[in-house]
Formats: structure tokens, sequence, C-alpha cells
């Protein structure tokens, strides 16, 4: 596999390659994909958990059990708790 760098990111890779903390540019290329694997579970495990956080009162609306909000009073509320005008 070939992949192109960007001059930033070709510098990027060179200084830690030259830093000691990476044996090659493969190492830390290895390393940054491997972080973004990570970084890209842990999003949909949040978005999942969101998810399933949100699931039971669209079955609600869609049962009609829903409560009519109170905008004005919600926003007086945060008024008085933040003491910001929203």
């Amino acid at each position: 596999m070939r992949i192109s760098l960007t001059d930033r990111l070709d510098e990027y890779v060179r200084a830690k390659v030259a830093s000691g903390l990476y044996d090659s540019a493969s190492d830390v290329i290895r390393e940054a994909l491997r972080q973004k694997i990570e970084a890209d579970m842990s999003l949909e495990a949040r978005l999942q958990r969101l998810h399933d956080a949100i699931e039971p009162a669209w079955r609600q609306a869609d049962n009609g059990e829903c409560v009519p909000l109170d905008l004005k009073g919600l926003l007086d509320e945060l008024d008085r708790e933040t003491g910001v005008r929203a």
C-alpha cells in the first residue's frame, strides 16, 4: 500500500521517528490509525447511548403521551439559575 502525506504530516511523522518514540514511519501511521479507530468506536458508543436515552421519549411522543412545554417558564427558570437572560 502506498499513501501520500501533506508536507505538514510528513514533517510530523519524521519528527516522531527522529524523537526516538517510534522506529519507523509505519509505526507512527499504525499508531495514528489505531487511535482513530478507537476514537470512532468511542463516538459510535456515545451516539448509541444517546439514541438509547432518547428512544423512550420518541415512543411516548408517538403514543401521544407528551406534556406541553412551558417554554417561558423554562427560560425564566434558566434565568434564575444562571443569572443569564436566555
